[in-house]
């Protein structure tokens, strides 16, 4: 396994030459420019798989302010069509917490928290640079964005789809699960 250091706080996980590798940044643009410097892991061959990373827990940030000032602000654009935020469509009904989402956050493999753009911690914030809503998985190496808002918004508010998204992206990353 190759290891290169630098500071930052979001890992990236991308593809190269059929490799897994995980790029730390200091934020992520829309266009997914990486800084200059940063940590990457290149697992090289199967063998590495099992020094996986592994997802310690999810975390999901809402295109939204978590204040009752902000709640309000986004129910009504959302009702108006000026306000929009796919994790919130897979999440959430009109007003509360949906079943099928308390169903599927209890069968995942680890805890999957969720924030709103004024409350996430800071670590998440700093990763994410502002761009939302998303899912990251956090590691003992790290952040891992999972999902961006393109990913979240192709589940079409769907559980079961956010879950195949979630999987995927964990694959993808060449992260592990806790046994």
């Amino acid at each position: 396994m190759e290891v290169r250091r630098s500071v930052g706080g979001l890992l990236q996980a991308s593809a190269h030459h059929g490799r897994a590798c995980f790029e730390e940044t200091s934020h992520v643009h829309p266009t997914d420019q990486r800084s200059a410097l940063c940590d990457a892991v290149v697992m090289s061959n199967p063998a590495e798989a099992a020094s996986a990373p592994t997802v310690v827990r999810l975390v999901g940030v809402y295109d939204a302010d978590g204040s009752l000032r902000g709640e309000l602000a986004y129910w009504v654009g959302a009702g108006l069509g000026r306000a929009h935020c796919s994790l919130c469509d897979i999440t959430h009904g009109r007003v509360r917490e949906r079943t099928d989402w308390k169903a599927c956050r209890a069968e995942l493999p680890v805890r999957f928290d969720t924030f709103h753009r004024d409350d996430q911690p800071t670590a998440v914030r700093s990763a994410l640079g502002g761009v939302l809503p998303a899912v990251v998985a956090e590691t003992a190496a790290g952040v891992v964005l999972l999902l961006g808002p393109d990913e979240l918004a192709a589940c079409d508010g769907s559980t079961s789809r956010l879950t195949a998204a979630i999987e995927d992206a964990v694959a993808r990353a060449g992260l592990g699960w806790p046994t």
